[in-house]
């Protein structure tokens, strides 16, 4: 029996049920497939960060001195008065 045959048959013993009849094969493949590819992205990206080291403490402080001067201006309607 072939995928055509299954579905006629749960037609019909839906229909007799009266339950929703379900979808013809090959309706929801797209769907089905670009889920399945988006849950791969999405573990792939996870094990990516998980791999990735952390922050080194020389980096860290850099980061930090880089912002010292944003810190310490003065807002800008401060300036012009």
């Amino acid at each position: 029996m072939n995928a055509l045959h299954q579905h006629t048959l749960d037609s019909y013993r839906a229909s007799r049920h009266g339950a929703p009849i379900p979808p013809r094969p090959g309706d929801h493949d797209w769907r089905a497939a670009r889920e399945l590819t988006s849950q791969a992205l999405l573990v792939r990206r996870a094990a990516r960060v998980r791999r990735r080291p952390g922050p080194s403490p020389a980096r860290s402080l850099l980061a930090g001195l880089a912002r010292l001067p944003r810190l310490f201006r003065r807002p800008r309607s401060a300036a012009r008065s």
